[in-house]
């Protein structure tokens, strides 16, 4: 098994702290071989089947170990697909407290907080989605879709470069840099 720490891409660790995330959880945790592979090849940025290996790390994220946790978390997706926060919340929080380790339930939760407008709280879940999983491109990515909202523009920069690091495919992270670029460094005629 390789550590988290042992793998962090240099820009998430460079802003660990940023994220809050915390040193002596960070070694404490590992990563599968199939997992670290799949990240590895996620990096490439001549990938030309990256949609396969995103689809195979959310999967892989996706598993709880557990029957009860991984039924919470499809009941909760299937609330906000139906547009229902409060019972996703209802869902992830059950699945949290069943599962405190789990980082796809903090993920999901910060989700339908942020539809159901709780930007605070949703911020708070994904610090602790990254905290267990600093190599959640997505919630890197939601990170600074919120900063920018709330105009803090350094700190959408920032997060959205930690997900470029990760998965430097996505095209939604490529236009917020390019737009945060324009914002903060000014257009020059």
């Amino acid at each position: 098994m390789i550590t988290r720490t042992a793998f962090l891409n240099p820009v998430v660790a460079a802003f660990a702290g940023f994220f809050m995330l915390a040193p002596a959880q960070a070694s404490d945790l590992r990563l599968s071989d199939e997992v670290a592979s799949l990240l590895e090849q996620l990096r490439d940025p001549d990938l030309e089947g990256w949609h396969r290996i995103e689809r195979q790390l959310v999967r892989q994220w996706s598993r709880s170990g557990s029957a009860s946790a991984d039924l919470l978390l499809q009941r909760g997706r299937d609330a906000l697909r139906r547009g229902d926060s409060a019972a996703a919340i209802e869902h992830f929080t059950a699945l949290i407290d069943h599962a405190p380790d789990f980082a796809e339930g903090y993920h999901a939760r910060a989700t339908a907080w942020f539809m159901d407008g709780k930007v605070g709280r949703s911020i708070a879940d994904l610090q602790e989605t990254l905290s267990r999983n600093p190599h959640h491109f997505s919630a890197l990515t939601g990170l600074g879709r919120i900063f920018e909202d709330l105009s803090e523009f350094d700190r959408a920069q920032k997060a959205y470069l930690a997900a470029e690091a990760i998965h430097p495919h996505r095209n939604d992270v490529k236009a917020a840099l390019e737009r945060l670029e324009r914002r903060l460094g000014g257009i020059t005629l």
